[in-house]
């Protein structure tokens, strides 16, 4: 009896102790388990937060890159391109985050993924910035240009005004200096004929030179050998007193200028500004009085017969004609 009590207060003792042992074990085991579920919490607290975090940036800087977009159409295509390449990043760390088998080493690859994506924007951002400034002093630029551009071309137009007015004027004045040259040649030619002084009474006579020396008259072409001209000059009170000069030009029958060089014999220039060739130019003082002037012609070859006309010139101008006739 006293055997069995004491065999049971032992198996009691090693139940007991069993007890214990398991009792500390589910203990140790529990404390374990809430030590792990507290920092699954914890983790589940920062994946959720981490989440969070990115899906705020992540909004932030699409809204962002959305407020750059513009007219430039390079600079659209690169913001969408960083929209897009935002959404990869996402979508891949929105996985790993969601799937609840995030490691530590996950998350702060997350962190440092995102921390690099928002320096990343910021410097997109700085830089867009930086452009926009350029863009904005570019824009100034351009506008100040037009402005001095708009300035230079209303000089360009006054300038051309001025021009047009003054080619006007300058016509007007080539127009007027003509119309008065005009008139001063006018006046001139007007002076000039005034000035002719005119001749009169054209006489040609044949004359026959003998071994003497004494000449005598003759009418046959065969025996002549000297035509003296005379003419008279008219009065003429506008002439100067002074040189005249008087250009004979003799006409033969076949329509010739009798001419040798050697002999006196030249070109004038008439009032029509043509040339006239003469046979002897006659030179005398004139005194504005009526005066006759006389000259010989031997030019020492034998004359035609036939008929000839004589014809004077003064300053350019027909003065007198004659005619005379050799048998």
């Amino acid at each position: 009896m006293s055997n069995s009590k004491q065999r049971l207060i032992a198996i009691a003792a090693i139940i007991i102790v069993a007890l214990l042992g398991i009792n500390a074990f589910l203990l140790w085991n529990k404390y374990g388990l809430e030590e792990k579920n507290a920092q699954q919490e914890v983790k589940i607290d920062e994946t959720q937060e981490l989440l969070k975090d990115m899906e705020t940036q992540y909004h932030e800087a699409i809204s962002e890159l959305d407020e750059m977009k513009g007219s430039n159409e390079e600079l659209n295509t690169i913001i969408e391109e960083q929209k897009t390449e935002l959404e990869k990043q996402r979508a891949k760390y929105s996985r790993v985050l969601s799937s609840g088998k995030a490691t530590k080493a996950d998350l702060e690859d997350a962190r440092a993924q995102l921390s690099q994506l928002r320096t990343q924007l910021d410097s997109f951002v700085a830089e867009n910035n930086i452009l926009k400034e350029e863009k904005q002093a570019l824009t100034q630029q351009a506008v100040r240009l037009t402005e001095e551009k708009t300035v230079l071309q209303e000089e360009v137009e006054k300038e051309r005004t001025m021009n047009t007015e003054l080619q006007t004027v300058r016509a007007e004045l080539v127009s007027e200096k003509e119309g008065l040259e005009a008139e001063k040649l006018e006046l001139e030619k007007k002076v000039d004929i005034a000035s002719v002084v005119k001749v009169q009474t054209v006489e040609v006579t044949g004359w026959k030179i003998k071994k003497s020396g004494k000449a005598t008259k003759k009418k046959y072409a065969k025996n002549v050998d000297r035509l003296r001209i005379c003419f008279d000059a008219t009065e003429n009170a506008v002439v100067p007193a002074g040189k005249e000069y008087f250009f004979v030009r003799i006409i033969n029958p076949l329509g010739e200028t009798l001419a040798v060089e050697g002999l006196g014999s030249g070109v004038l220039t008439d009032a029509k500004n043509q040339d006239v060739r003469y046979t002897k130019r006659k030179e005398f003082e004139y005194n504005n009085e009526a005066m006759q002037s006389c000259m010989n012609w031997e030019p020492n070859v034998a004359f035609a017969p036939g008929n000839y006309e004589v014809e004077v010139y003064n300053k350019g101008y027909l003065s007198g004609k004659g005619a005379f006739s050799l048998k």
